[in-house]
Formats: structure tokens, sequence, C-alpha cells
């Protein structure tokens, strides 16, 4: 699906896929897009492979582009990198990178990247680069290619660069690599010279030091010739499959002559390509109904145990693919892929990587339904994970969640508790940082993790405190109907969530993802007033928020009571008793219940839990003689 924008009128634009690139803010939309055609050998002795790479790139900015970057990932695993370095430096390190960090064997830890010979390292060499047809000039900065051209991109020209290329697969450190814990030979992510995106913020030319990726959308054409006797998984659809066979095949497959088979791929519409090989790899496949043909391939050679588990995943996995169709969109692509690999769980195009033999219940609900949301957050809403990585794993968390408690019947009254548990104890920690933190410049790799799975999940859970459920449910499937297959960003989301619910939020996106502002609402007092009851309120944190508050009578009976926030203009539906709003630069807020203070029992803040409170503990007070939140 190609991005060609045209100017009609100088205001309109026309995208020949038909999907509409108008942002929601009313200003133009435009992103850039790119055509590869690759063809490898890989050598399954050296592990080393040859390359060649056709690259058409379309400059659909305004801008007139004077050099491109390209992303060399695999240069990353070795000794003396960026990411060498900042594993040896960081002060809690992954265990995946430093494994003896802090034991007694090895307090002074080194990382495993520092240990690689060199033939065990990663590496990509360029060995020629052209643009249409004319040699340029070209220099790696560690995983950064550097490229000066000798034409400059106009707005709206193509330009195609023709390179080729060697490289070598490192042993297994981090997501990719050879020879995993678990014996699997080839875990193939960010494995080709990968061109850098360019949008309205610029170059996004970002040292791979530990976090995620960003790629320009665009179509994939990939051969790769390998010892026939390694089955390959991955990303996009085999176009030779009667030539292939192991178990792609719809028909009798063909003798093939030599050792070597040549596998073609092609991948419409993504922004990256993963595959995986081994020689040991059972591969099964399920059609989901109405859904995609899932793929599974996972190693024969594993105990019986845990090939029953490969079985019994399939369904589950279908289940949670459904789901999310439902909740968020459809899939859209004709497969998807879950393949033993890599050194846990990590989310590709059509594809995930998962280490294959742990516990069930693990791998089914601790791993694979958050790897299966991420083909929704962030492949098909493809955010800049390094600038905003709280609304890739924080949107996948959420939904992750979400399916976990209906699919498996648990009808939580939060099912995101786990999230605002562990986010109150970090804001409560001293150590958060924004969420507008670079993913590689957390202090603590313990803060990436709370702010962007956790505190990313409770923006959504919040949210529909917030705009009500059924205003999120909206949000939801609006937001991926009108930025999937492009780069939205943190104002784009709210924006949607602006326009569902009628309501003004930009203060919610500011103070939550913006600063380490806390919510901390209390309860002062409860006094009497004549035949009344006179409720007083403060506001001690910094963030404001609506309130829910819940009344309970010495009767059993409950009432509800909703405070709208003032600069929302607007409340979320409820069948509360609606009071006046409250602006949030007065630190109190009163109200009256129509009832004695004798016939109540106590009164509560946020009843159900939704709003992340970080003192929850003044969110009551009972009817005690001294008017204590303890009953």
């Amino acid at each position: 699906m190609k991005f060609i924008l045209k100017y009609i009128l100088s205001t309109c634009f026309i995208l020949n896929s038909g999907i509409n690139l108008f942002a929601q803010s009313g200003n133009s939309y435009w992103q850039q897009h790119v055509d590869y055609t690759m063809e490898i050998n890989m050598d399954v002795n050296t592990y080393q492979y040859n390359g060649t790479q056709k690259l058409v790139y379309t400059n659909n900015s305004p801008d007139v582009l004077n050099r491109v970057f390209y992303h060399l990932y695999p240069n990353a695993f070795q000794p003396g990198s960026e990411m060498d370095a900042r594993a040896q430096s960081i002060a809690d390190p992954d265990r995946r990178m430093a494994p003896n960090f802090g034991t007694k064997e090895e307090p002074n830890y080194q990382s495993r990247i520092s240990k690689l010979k060199p033939d065990e390292i990663g590496f990509i060499k360029v060995s020629s680069l052209t643009q249409n047809g004319k040699a340029l000039q070209y220099k790696t900065v560690g995983t950064v290619l550097v490229v000066d051209l000798v034409e400059p991109i106009k707005p709206g020209e193509k330009t195609t660069f023709d390179m080729v290329f060697n490289a070598q697969v490192p042993v297994q450190i981090r997501r990719s690599g050879r020879n995993n814990s678990e014996g699997v030979a080839l875990s193939m992510a960010q494995w080709y010279p990968k061109l850098a995106e360019y949008d309205t913020e610029g170059w996004h030319a970002d040292p791979y030091i530990a976090r995620e990726f960003y790629g320009v959308w665009g179509d994939f054409d990939v051969k790769i010739t390998i010892d026939k006797n390694y089955t390959v998984g991955g990303t996009g659809y085999l176009q030779n499959p009667n030539e292939i066979g192991h178990g792609y095949e719809t028909q009798p497959v063909k003798k093939q002559k030599g050792k070597t088979l040549t596998w073609h791929f092609k991948a419409p519409n993504v922004h990256d390509f993963t595959w995986a090989a081994d020689p040991e790899y059972k591969h099964d496949k399920l059609q989901v109904e109405n859904g995609p043909m899932l793929h599974f391939l996972y190693k024969s050679t594993m105990p019986q145990d845990k090939l029953d588990n490969w079985k019994n995943l399939q369904p589950k996995v279908a289940e949670f693919m459904t789901y999310y169709s439902g909740l968020v969109g459809k899939y859209p692509y004709k497969q998807y892929s879950v393949i033993q690999g890599g050194d846990g769980g990590m989310e590709y195009g059509m594809c995930t990587l998962t280490l294959g033999e742990g516990v069930f219940e693990r791998l089914v609900y601790g791993t694979l339904v958050h790897e299966v949301a991420h083909s929704w957050f962030q492949f098909l809403v493809a955010t800049n994970e390094l600038k905003h990585e709280w609304m890739d794993e924080g949107f996948a968390t959420y939904i992750e969640y979400r399916a976990v408690d209906t699919l498996l019947k648990l009808n939580k009254e939060n099912p995101w508790e786990r999230a605002y548990n562990t986010y109150l104890w970090h804001a409560n920690s001293g150590t958060e940082q924004p969420e507008t933190t670079h993913a590689d410049r957390y202090i603590y790799n313990r803060s990436y993790s709370v702010s962007s799975y956790y505190k990313g999940c409770v923006f959504l859970a919040q949210l529909g405190y917030v705009i009500g459920e059924e205003n999120l449910d909206k949000t939801l499937k609006t937001y991926f109907k009108e930025w999937a297959f492009k780069h939205p960003k943190p104002l784009d989301v709210i924006r949607v969530a602006e326009k569902v619910s009628g309501l003004e939020l930009d203060w919610y996106l500011m103070d939550w993802t913006q600063t380490t502002n806390t919510i901390d609402y209390g309860i002062k007092s409860m006094k009497e007033d004549g035949n009344n009851t006179k409720i007083t309120l403060e506001r001690i944190g910094l963030m404001p928020m609506p309130l829910d508050i819940e009344v309970e009578f010495t009767d059993g009976t409950k009432q509800q009571f909703y405070i709208p926030l003032r600069m929302m203009f607007g409340n979320k539906p409820t069948e509360a008793n609606i009071l006046n709003d409250w602006a949030w630069a007065y630190p109190s807020f009163e109200f009256s219940i129509e009832k004695p203070k004798s016939t109540i029992k106590s009164v509560i803040i946020d009843p159900k839990g939704f709003m992340a409170d970080i003192n929850k503990e003044n969110n009551i007070i009972y009817n005690t003689k001294e008017g204590t939140n303890k009953p």
C-alpha cells in the first residue's frame, strides 16, 4: 500500500490506498514511504550472510533532503558499543545483558557483549551504496550509517538506493541473534540496513542502546537463501510454498536440487521485516475464523510436556486475535506467526518471537497475550517507541489485562489493579521520571518499565474514569480507525478522546505524561449543618481530576455524587448527582448532603479505585466521634 500525496486545491490530500492522511487536529499529515527488495545468502556454519538491497524511497515531506540515515542494529553487539557501555553503567542492568550483576562471584560485573569474540559479534558492513546509479559517500557511526546524497530528494520525488552488504549474526544477547538459550539457531530481528524515519520532527537516527524501534511504512520483497534443512517463518507471505515445503505447501512439493532453498516473502505495508530459522522447527497452522492464518514454529526436540504446551496454546492465540479485533479493530493481514526464538517475548511485523519452554500459563497469559496485543499497538498504530514508549507498551498492557479478565472470566472490578499498584509504588518512590523521557534516558531500567508498561496502561484505564467507559471504548476504535498505518503522537490520541467525549482533556495529557505531578484528594471533614451534613474535600496533589463520591448510610443504602472538573467544561455520562464544578486553583471544596450526620456511615472518594490517587487513606471518612478514615 503506497502513500502518495497529491495536492488538490493546495489543501486536500488523497492517498492511493484509500486511507485518508489528514491529521485529526486539522493540520495536513504526511509520512514517508519506502519499498525494499532484498536478497541474502545465509551461511549457517559461519552465521554470516551477504546481501543486496534495492530501496525506493518516496519523499512525501515538504522538505528537501540532503542526506539519509540507516540503522545498522547488529553493530550494537560488539565490545565497546553504546549498548555495551550502557549495560555496564546503568544502576540496574538487564539480567539478560549482565547476568552476574550484584553477585559475589562478580561484584564488578561485565556485560555479555563485552566478552564477545570476533566470530561472535554482530555487524553489518556496507561495501557499496549508490543513489540512482551514482556512488555515495557514507560513514558508519556506531549503529548508524550516515549518507550524503549526490542528488537532494525534493518534495514528492522518489530516489533509488542500491546497496551491497555483508553481515554477521551475533551470539544471542538481546532479542536477536544465534543459538539462543533454548537452542534456536537464528532469530533475525532488525537484521538488515534499515532506513531511518523522517517525520515532522526531522530524522530519527537514534543509536541502538537498549530500547525499541521506529520505521518507515512500505512494501518488502525479500529472498532468503539458506540450508534446505532449515524451516523459516516470520513477516510476510511466502510466495513459493510449493517449492519450499516445510509445512507451507498447498500442493505436492517440487523436488529441489542442491543444498539450499530460496524462501521468497512479500510483506505489503509494514515497517519492519523479521524472520527466524531452525533445522528442528515443527510447523503447525491454524485458521482463525474471519481472521488470519496462524503459523506456529517451535523446536520439535523439546520435552513432550513443552510440545503439548505448543499444541494447547494455539487456540488461545486465535482467541486473542479475535478478541483484539473486536475490541480495537480488525487485524488486516492474512497471516500471523508465533515463533520460538529471541530471549523472552518481542513483537514484530506479522509475528512475535518468544521463548518456548516456560510454564503454560506464563507462556500464554504472561507473554503471548501481550505480544499479540502489540500487533495493534505498536505495529499497526506505529508510534515512535523511543519517544512515546508508553503509547506502545502501555496500550498493549491495557488491552492485554482486559483480554485476560474477559477470556478467563475473572470479572475483576478493576482488571488493571496490578498496573495501578505498580505505578503508585513508583510514584511514591522518588525515582519517577516523566513519560516524555526518551526510552534510553531513564536512570533505572525499572523506571522505564513502570513508566511505559504500567503508567501507560493506567493512562487508558484512568481515561475511562474521566470520560466514561463507553467513551473510552469508542476512543480506542476511533483511534485505531484513524491512525492505523500511520505514526500518531500523544496529542493525536487525546484529540480523538476529546472528539468522542466532547470534553476538554489537554490537562490530562499534560499532567499525566509530561510531568510527575500526582493525584491526591482527601476528605477533610464531615460536620453537622442543621439537618444536613457538610463534607469538605481538599486537593493535596498537583494533578487535577473530576471526582466520584459515594455516601453510605447506616441503613445500608448508598448515594452517588459527581464533582466535575471545571477545566473539562463538561462531565462524563453518569447517573450520579452532579454537583458544582471544582476549579483546580481552589484547594478545597464543600458540598452538603440533605440528611443528618447521624444517618451517614461513611463517605469515600473514588469507590471503584479507578483514580490513581497516591494516598488512599485520606479518601474515606467514617462517621465516628473523631471522624477518622477507619471504621
